[in-house]
């Protein structure tokens, strides 16, 4: 081995940036048409999609809506939240971390 040549090696291991599960929770104001109409502009999901989505949320308090980046998981929900304030809904959506996706 030459006096510039290191003897010690390193690993890189790559590691799939995390994912982010998006909830829907229901509440008693925000009307089913403004749910579903979210679903489709922010999170495109299909007309049919967005309705049985809309009525998971409604019967059972919340729904997966989607899984992404960090980021993208960032920027949808505050879009919702955004619009839903403007036009005086108290929407929520939450994001937690996915820990058993394989990739």
């Amino acid at each position: 081995m030459s006096q510039y040549q290191s003897s010690t090696r390193t690993r890189f291991q790559n590691k799939h940036p995390k994912r982010y599960r998006v909830i829907m929770h229901n509440d008693d104001f925000t009307t089913m048409e403004f749910v579903i109409d979210i679903l489709v502009t922010i999170f495109f999901k299909s007309s049919e999609e967005a309705e049985r989505l809309m009525w998971a949320v409604h019967r059972n308090g919340r729904a997966e809506v989607g899984i992404y980046s960090l980021d993208v998981a960032m920027s949808k929900v505050s879009k919702a939240t955004e619009r839903a304030r403007r036009e005086g809904f108290p929407f929520m959506l939450t994001m937690e971390p996915v820990e058993d996706l394989p990739f």
